[in-house]
């Protein structure tokens, strides 16, 4: 007897990263697939002694059912954090969810029906594709250049789709090609937003990981209509076990955000809610970021220049200014996939471009991942990955 599915997972595949993490997970691969922050950076030591201050000074509360929105305390620095930035919004305006990943899964429960157009990046986050994919929306993809997404395709794209839901981007240092919008972009994605209402998810896990360059404000920093809705999290600038992220936008929409969260899992984890309040409450995360980004500046830095020396000329790549990621565009014709499988012969992994294109094509991208290995294996494994290049 045949079981009937529902029809969202006909279309629901899994992750080509988590089944890359699978195979990468064998000592002798020099991975470059994940996006995984540097394991050696967390703080291990001072968690330990946070933990149990928690369990001391606030115990039964931590280990109990909470509110859905989140540990006020926690809502609040937050709060106090997006106003260095330039977003004023209440902590009551705020959500605390399951990671980011989670804002981006309620993103599409709240907005999208069968059908329904969601507007995005070219290439975009694969797992937010994937989140969204479960509520069998059109994707319409808007080209980018060095300066993110194209403002005069974008209209065109709202023009032509009245009635899409809204308009997904990571403005800094974007997965996976690790651009950043320029400012006047940022502007103007508001503009369009609201002659065309339609609303506008920010998505920003990366925005803390500057190494160089001007930084820009927030896209909602020009939020006038109560159109942009802000994701953020701790994962990359904490610990993503903790599995903590955020949501913040109107009172209208928050409350929207709320309901589906109730019906998902009641609430994000007490502890862990409580541990990074406290964490940031007793140390300096500012300064704990700052270690972070020195370590990234400079395997970022290692990366490239290992590029220019070893990738033949025929293969270019985008130069971040932070974030986790560079992107590679291989000649017209040549299938990142393959590509891949003659590079795990040598032992070394990375993410095929065309999972992070919602629609078919663009498969002479690949995704590489400067956060995760060190300095040696960074070496090794793009010159590796050169020898690959040389022979296509």
């Amino acid at each position: 007897m045949a079981i009937k599915y529902a029809k969202r997972m006909d279309n629901i595949k899994g992750s080509a990263i988590r089944e890359l993490l699978k195979l990468t997970e064998q000592p002798e691969i020099i991975s470059f697939a994940g996006g995984l922050p540097a394991p050696e950076l967390f703080p291990i030591e001072s968690l330990k002694e946070v933990c149990l201050k928690v369990l001391d000074t606030d115990g039964k509360a931590a280990l109990q059912y909470s509110p859905t929105e989140g540990y006020v305390p926690l809502r609040k620095i937050i709060s106090e954090r997006l106003g260095r930035l330039g977003i004023d919004i209440s902590f009551e305006n705020i959500l605390i969810t399951s990671g980011s990943q989670q804002g981006l899964e309620f993103c599409a429960r709240v907005f999208v029906d069968e059908g329904d157009t969601i507007i995005c990046e070219s290439p975009s986050y694969l797992g937010a594709l994937n989140a969204f994919k479960a509520y069998l929306p059109k994707f319409v993809e808007v080209k980018m250049d060095e300066d993110g997404m194209k403002m005069d395709e974008l209209e065109k794209a709202l023009k032509e789709n009245p009635n899409a839901k809204f308009i997904y981007t990571i403005p800094d240092f974007q997965n996976p090609t690790g651009i950043t919008m320029s400012l006047d972009r940022r502007k103007k994605i508001v503009e369009l937003a609201e002659q065309y209402n339609v609303p506008v998810v920010e998505d920003n896990p990366y925005g803390d990981l500057r190494f160089d360059g001007e930084k820009h404000p927030p896209i909602s920093c020009f939020d006038t209509k109560g159109l942009v809705i802000y994701l953020g999290t701790f994962s990359k600038i904490f610990a993503p076990g903790l599995r903590l992220g955020w949501v913040a936008a109107s009172p209208e929409i928050t409350q929207k955000y709320v309901l589906v969260k109730q019906g998902a899992d009641l609430q994000t984890n007490s502890m862990s809610q409580r541990e990074i309040a406290t964490y940031i409450e007793t140390n300096d995360i500012d300064a704990h970021i700052e270690k972070i980004i020195k370590v990234y500046r400079k395997r970022r830095d290692l990366m490239l220049e290992t590029m220019k020396q070893e990738f033949t000329n025929n293969v270019s790549y985008t130069y971040p200014n932070g974030g986790l990621f560079t992107w590679v565009t291989l000649p017209e014709g040549i299938d990142a996939a393959d590509v891949l499988q003659k590079a795990l012969e040598e032992k070394v992994a990375f993410v095929p471009g065309g999972s992070f294109y919602p629609n078919p094509g663009n498969e002479n991208h690949f995704r590489l991942n400067y956060s995760n290995m060190p300095e040696d294996k960074i070496v090794e494994g793009i010159t590796r990955l050169g020898k690959v290049l040389k022979v296509l």
